[in-house]
């Protein structure tokens, strides 16, 4: 069941010479379970380190990060990435070349029965639109088919929340126009909550219900639609 995300004063430093370098500071946003929030901003400005840190791999030096009711991360605290009930999908797909598209979708559910995973992997096919296309490996598929398996893969295990980082970055414009539309939809009619970071102003206006504008390393606006797109 998706949850809502709440980053409270998160601070985040890298240590580099004699003084730690300061990535992100004194951030904060609440995004509303069901919801799709967007990370905007050049390259650098932290947006990157922000998702890395929501997902498990960046420790905080100060602040809070809640999913739900549920302490992921404080200076004191830190829940390990496969613990957190956290989805990524990157800008590199990282299907399994050696699978077809329903064993990549299916890798993360091997603890359920055969009949209930088989079940599964089918409907998250089909809420991404590939239901004839199981049987494919990844590279009889085109870039558009390979990240609706991949968005497939990530929704598959139910996550609280799902990270997208630059997930469209790779794709030629109109692939990525079109796709950025069915992805918002198919997120939608998941209800899933979800985190997307994008240097792309338009992408992120197509996407997203909640727009975080990134200036180094700190959020200088975090704002709602006025009217979400379809």
């Amino acid at each position: 069941m998706s949850a809502s995300l709440s980053l409270e004063g998160v601070r985040i430093t890298y240590r580099g010479g004699r003084e730690p370098h300061t990535a992100v500071d004194n951030f904060s946003l609440l995004l509303p379970a069901g919801r799709i929030g967007c990370l905007l901003g050049p390259s650098g400005c932290g947006k990157t380190t922000v998702l890395r840190a929501i997902a498990g791999f960046e420790p905080l030096r100060a602040g809070s990060i809640l999913l739900g009711d549920r302490l992921l991360s404080s200076a004191a605290a830190h829940v390990p990435p496969e613990q957190r009930r956290v989805g990524m999908m990157f800008q590199e797909y990282a299907l399994f070349p050696h699978l077809n598209a329903a064993q990549n979708v299916g890798f993360g559910l091997r603890r359920l029965a055969r009949e209930e995973r088989d079940a599964k992997v089918a409907r998250m096919l089909a809420l991404v639109g590939l239901q004839e296309a199981g049987a494919r490996f990844p590279h009889e598929l085109s870039g558009g088919q390979q990240q609706r398996v991949a968005l497939a893969r990530a929704l598959a295990p139910e996550p609280a929340l799902l990270l997208l980082d630059e997930p469209f970055s790779n794709l030629d414009s109109n692939t990525r126009e079109r796709l950025t539309t069915e992805v918002r939809e198919i997120l939608k009619a998941a209800g899933q909550t979800a985190m997307l970071v994008t240097h792309n102003e338009a992408e992120a206006h197509a996407m997203a219900d909640h727009i975080g504008v990134m200036h180094n390393g700190r959020l200088a606006r975090w704002s709602e639609q006025e009217q979400a797109p379809h």
